[in-house]
């Protein structure tokens, strides 16, 4: 199992800082580290947010490459910054071009960690997936995502290439269904609860993932970046548990009294069920049920309906 300590004091670049599962596990680190926070900054609000907690805050663009204000003596680099405009030429400069960028600049890191998505799998049924599936572009159903998953995998063969390219040893982890008191995909059900509105689920019942707390990602992400080498190494990382989104959902309906109504379609994604042996032996198990990861993100999100 890789070390699950990064040397108090060590100075941590996150990426897309002001995102939902970088914004906590930034505030998390900087309470024992010298941590920088790299966005765009067009939310004043989440920047001041940051600093409270010790956060240095630096601007950049990736889509420009402009990359050029973060520390090159960075001790760690975890790349969680993601784009998904919907329009094409952005959203591959931003991904793939983005991450060439921050690992030329940061070259002389001693581990990076690319955030990447289960949803480069190309849809299996229920199928556990190890890291060797095929890909595909789980996410292209939906409209108003066109771009991720294809970016996705993109991002990777990227990553991959700047591993051997500048000796930078890297892991590249997909991620599943990231969630906790600042949002995730469950949360957006939950708002979707409390309007009575049906929350769709795939034909091919039932739709399953592997939902990850954010004490979880806190938890886990000094193992994985320990786990990084050359060439990179390549892990699922989701909660041990499989949890459906009609038991999530029924569960939520259950907490604040309005009961789940689902709508089976074939224009939603399909489940992504993963075989987590690799992850396992690389940074052991999740901890926190779904269930109270659950009820702690209603309490948090919506305390008048609990």
């Amino acid at each position: 199992m890789a070390d699950d300590t990064i040397p108090s004091g060590s100075k941590i670049v996150v990426t897309g800082v002001t995102g939902q599962v970088a914004e906590p596990l930034a505030k998390t680190l900087a309470a024992e580290h010298d941590v920088y926070g790299a966005a765009r900054f067009r939310d004043g609000e989440a920047r001041k947010r940051l600093e409270e907690t010790g956060v240095t805050c630096v601007a950049v663009d990736l889509a420009a490459g402009d990359v050029g204000g973060l520390p090159t003596d960075a001790d760690y680099v975890i790349n969680m910054a993601v784009s998904k405009s919907n329009d094409w030429s952005a959203d591959l400069d931003a991904n793939v071009g983005g991450v060439l960028s921050l690992m030329e600049h940061l070259q002389g890191a001693r581990a990076f960690l690319h955030c990447s998505s289960t949803a480069v799998y190309r849809p299996d049924g229920h199928r556990a997936l190890p890291e060797d599936a095929a890909l595909g572009d789980n996410h292209g159903v939906w409209g108003f995502l066109q771009t991720y998953s294809i970016c996705k995998i993109a991002a990777e063969g990227a990553a991959r290439w700047g591993a051997r390219r500048f000796a930078l040893p890297t892991t590249i982890a997909r991620l599943c269904v990231p969630y906790g008191d600042g949002g995730g995909w469950p949360a957006i059900h939950l708002e979707m609860l409390l309007a009575d509105m049906p929350v769709q689920v795939h034909l091919d019942a039932p739709s399953q993932y592997h939902p990850l707390h954010e004490d979880d990602i806190a938890r886990t992400v000094p193992r994985l970046l320990g786990a990084a080498s050359v060439p990179a190494t390549i892990v699922n990382w989701g909660g041990d548990q499989v949890v459906s989104i009609e038991e999530w959902c029924t569960f939520l309906g259950e907490l604040v009294g309005h009961p789940a109504k689902f709508e089976p379609t074939d224009q939603t994604i399909e489940s992504v069920c993963l075989d987590l042996t690799r992850m396992h032996g690389l940074v052991g198990h999740t901890e926190v049920d779904w269930r109270d990861g659950l009820r702690r993100m209603v309490q948090a999100r919506h305390p008048e309906v609990v």
